[in-house]
């Protein structure tokens, strides 16, 4: 098999999701993040955040009255155990069973599970087996 070379960090800047009910999807993402380590970066009446994930109401100034339509987002996981550890975690928070943690034939490792949010989202965990990272974050600094 040929090498790959997988970079993160580089497009993505920030993704914003306008859902129909705030409160359900701060309970599942927050669920979510829980069981990836992350914590929320900060809420408000009409929105929250998770590192480069905002989410709002349609009535947030941001959000123009409309809500996103269905996307997929895949989170990074640290190993197999924060794969179930989010399938779980997410279909406790209200989510819905849309690939139970295992294989997949993306690429040799690939270990993911899915999950529908409140709003048909499709969330994935991924956890792309062994591999060294250059660092566990970029950090930007204002």
């Amino acid at each position: 098999m040929e090498t790959q070379e997988l970079h993160r960090g580089r497009l993505i800047d920030h993704l914003q999701l306008v859902v129909a009910d705030l409160a359900a999807s701060r309970r599942f993402y927050g669920a979510v993040a829980d069981a990836l380590g992350v914590p929320i970066g900060g809420e408000d009446e009409t929105y929250f955040w998770i590192d480069e994930l905002f989410v709002s109401s349609a009535d947030s100034e941001a959000a123009l009255g409309k809500l996103t339509g269905r996307h997929h987002l895949a989170f990074q996981a640290a190993d197999p155990a924060m794969v179930r550890a989010f399938h779980a975690a997410a279909i406790a928070a209200g989510g819905t069973d849309n690939g139970a943690p295992g294989e997949r034939p993306y690429h040799p490792g690939y270990y993911a599970a899915f999950v529908l949010d409140p709003d048909g989202n499709n969330i994935e965990a991924v956890y792309h087996g062994e591999a060294e990272r250059s660092a566990a974050s970029v950090k930007i600094t204002f």
